[in-house]
């Protein structure tokens, strides 16, 4: 199968699907996101591997899919043509992958900042369950919860979120937070900080809306160390954020687990002496149907805390 950039199918013989869907995964994100930075993070994989597959297709198509200037990213006219048949092409895929193994799929949604947690989790289902294929899903965190209460995935996790009716979460670990600062400034070097030496700093962190519970901990962690946080620039990413912060003097929390796997060398991750910031990072289950595969899941998730 091949998609002309009109965006209708053209039989002209096997080609790569694996390659093809891909990039069609990585088109449709980009186009809900129109962040490359956030459609980087939302697919687990760097910015620079999201852009290279989108020239990819663009090139195969013949057609710019993206108006790109340094502001806005914007769908062109093929781009806007293609992207509900791009999608229908996945929703099949989706669909047929179902009916293969319907029983055999662990449908989970992921949150941002998992890091190893997520690598251990999957390998302890893993070993239970080598049968069982996950099928990861990174979404916001309400439409996570939507997905489990219409039963769209068998489970989620969720970090600091108010519960749907008919969903119940189930705590799993508490996440420590630490402070991510560019490496040249003088804390970089410590083995642990207080929230309140960081006053003199702009935290640049995620807008409320986006991740209410994240915000109000740090801000009100601020408060009651006595200070107000200086406002810094609001980043539509992680990603963003931490190239900021190489650059210039600013502040931000990064989940500890997620700090262990980024590399970002003008950046240092520092510890926040006691008590600390931490989340909870809770499994979010549907509260009347069993979740398939549920009681292998949290023990892989029990594994985790060992």
């Amino acid at each position: 199968m091949s998609i002309t950039p009109n965006g209708r199918h053209s039989n002209r013989g096997p080609t790569v699907p694996d390659r093809e869907l891909r990039q069609l995964v990585h088109f449709v994100t980009v186009a809900e996101e129109l962040h490359f930075g956030r459609a980087a993070e939302r697919l687990h994989i760097v910015q620079s591997a999201v852009s290279q597959q989108i020239r990819r297709l663009e090139r195969e198509l013949g057609a710019e899919l993206f108006d790109r200037s340094p502001r806005h990213v914007r769908l062109t006219g093929a781009g806007e043509r293609l992207l509900p048949e791009a999608r229908a092409v996945l929703a099949a895929v989706d669909r047929a992958r179902a009916a293969v193994a319907a029983a055999e799929v662990l449908r989970l949604g992921t949150s941002t900042g998992l890091g190893a947690h997520l690598d251990r989790v999957l390998a302890g289902f893993a070993g239970r369950k080598p049968a069982v294929q996950v099928e990861l899903v990174s979404l916001p965190a309400q439409e996570r919860l939507a997905r489990v209460v219409d039963g769209r995935l068998d489970a989620a996790f969720v970090r600091g979120v108010e519960p749907l009716p008919g969903v119940r979460v189930l705590p799993l670990w508490p996440d420590p937070l630490v402070a991510a600062l560019p490496a040249g400034h003088p804390l970089a070097a410590r083995d642990g900080i207080d929230l309140a030496e960081l006053a003199p700093l702009p935290l640049s962190i995620t807008a409320r809306r986006t991740n209410p519970a994240l915000v109000d901990l740090v801000v009100g962690a601020c408060h009651d160390a006595g200070f107000e946080p200086l406002p810094g620039p609001v980043s539509g990413s992680l990603q963003d954020t931490l190239a900021g912060i190489g650059t210039r003097p600013l502040w931000t929390v990064v989940y500890a687990s997620h700090a262990r796997v980024l590399r970002s060398p003008p950046v240092a991750f520092v510890p926040f002496r006691a008590p600390g910031l931490a989340l909870t990072t809770g499994l979010a289950v549907h509260g009347a149907t069993p979740t398939p595969h549920l009681d292998a899941l949290l023990a892989a998730c029990g594994d985790h805390e060992n």
